[in-house]
Formats: C-alpha cells, structure tokens, sequence
C-alpha cells in the first residue's frame, strides 16, 4: 500500500479553496522581497506572519512539521555553513582553532537561516491546501502552460505519495548488494547520497513516462475542453492582498531597523 505524502488535504480551509494562481503569486511577491535582502528582520517578519496564520489556513503544526522537517534541517545545515565561511568580521563570539565565529559571521547565518524557511513555508502552505488537479487546472486554464509541463507536474504530484515506499525499495535493493552495510559516518552519507539521487532518477522517470502516457491518450491533443473551470474569487482578494501586504511589512521593517540589505548592491 502506498503512502501519500499529500494527505490529508486541509479541505475546511478558506485558503484551500483559493485558486492556485492566486496562492502561487502571493508566495512569488513574499520570496522576492525575502530573497532581495540578506537581512534578518525581513526574513523574521516573513516567518513571523507565516506562523501566526496557520490557524487561518488550517494548517496543522505537526502536519507541518512532519512534512517539513528535512527543510528545518537544511535551514539549519545552511545558517551553520554560512557562519563558518562568511566574512570574519565584528567581535569574535567564539573561535577554536581555525573555527571563528564573529558577530556578522553568525548575523548572516542566523539571516540565511531565517531566510530558507520563510521560503519554504509558503511552498509547504501551498502543497497541504492545493488538490494537484485544481493546479494542473489553474495552471494550463490560467497561465496557459504547455501541457506537457502541466501534465509532468500533476503526474510529479500524483506520484509523490510513492517517494516513501519507493526510497523502502531502493534501501532494501542496496542493501542486498551489500552498499551501506558499512557503520562508518562517512560510508553512511555516501550511501544516503546514492540513495537519495536514485529516488529522484526514479522519480522524474516515473513522472516522464506517465506524462508521456497520458498525452498518447489524447490529454494534450486538439483543443481541451474542461471539466472543472478554474475560476477567481474573492478569497483570491483576500490571498494577494495578504502575500502583499506581508512582503511590504518586511520590507518596511527591515528598512526602519537600517538592517536591509540589498544583494545587487
């Protein structure tokens, strides 16, 4: 039996019955203005409000946190790096051999950190409240993609749920041939390594296949009639105003601190 990693879906939300468009810009204006200042207020106000309105979109703290964990992690992995190599500049706050830890040092990690997930949390947001039909929808009806491109994407998703019982597979597989049988840390992140890019080789075959399959069928041919109408509505309003109005209040704030910095400058 398969697992689906998309479930369950936060039907009861105002938020899931936005249109994916609408949800897809309001997240595009939030990682812009995140993304063009590496800065920890803007990153903070972000992060801020997108926790503060869970409730609102019904988004379950442990649903999130099981789906959302690897992001912690590389958020995490990603604001260590950063402090190790960044610029050693400002008071020293902890130095152990050729290991220094500065105050700008740990500011940009604690920014770049900050930064990962308040980009990723509207993707999350997004995956939990949006049924991968009504974006396949949205997405050739309203943007007019390419249908191979919409097809490969609601077949990516549909498949998702396999990913977990797939990467079982792959383990097993592995570990008959005697490949991370070892105990060492590093065989061990080289075996995870392999495993993990095998999954996604699996992965975008599957996804290929299918989409190929599909438009054989006659998913892609002639002109598309539809069976559900991807539609705007007020919640659309609601959703665009409030990307908007949380990437001015990071902007705004960052700005008011003398904490903005701009990455092209």
């Amino acid at each position: 039996m398969s697992v689906d990693l998309m479930t369950p879906r936060l039907t009861a939300s105002p938020f899931s019955r936005a249109n994916p468009v609408s949800k897809l810009a309001a997240a595009a204006v939030i990682t812009v203005v995140v993304m063009l200042s590496v800065d920890w207020v803007s990153a903070s106000v972000v992060l801020a409000a997108e926790l503060l309105l869970m409730p609102v979109l019904g988004v379950n703290p442990w649903l999130l946190f099981k789906r959302g964990w690897p992001l912690l992690a590389a958020a995490a992995t990603g604001a260590w790096a950063t402090a190790l190599l960044a610029e050693k500049t400002g008071a020293v706050l902890f130095q152990l051999g050729p290991v220094v830890f500065t105050e700008d040092s740990v500011a940009g990690g604690i920014a770049i950190g900050l930064r990962s997930l308040a980009v990723a949390l509207p993707g999350i947001f997004l995956l939990l409240t949006t049924d991968p039909t009504d974006l396949a929808d949205a997405l050739a009806q309203k943007l007019k993609l390419p249908h191979r491109f919409v097809l490969g994407a609601l077949a990516a998703m549909r498949l998702v749920g396999l990913l977990v019982e797939e990467w079982r597979t792959l383990g097993l597989a592995r570990r008959a041939r005697g490949v991370g049988a070892e105990n060492r840390p590093i065989a061990k992140a080289g075996a995870f390594v392999g495993q993990a890019f095998g999954l996604i080789v699996q992965a975008i075959r599957r996804a290929t296949r299918l989409a190929v399959a599909m438009e054989a069928r006659g998913f892609g041919a002639g002109r598309r009639t539809w069976a559900r109408e991807s539609t705007y509505s007020t919640v659309d309003v609601w959703v665009l105003l409030g990307g908007v109005l949380i990437a001015g209040a990071a902007a705004a704030a960052a700005v008011a601190a003398g904490t903005w910095n701009f990455i092209f400058v």
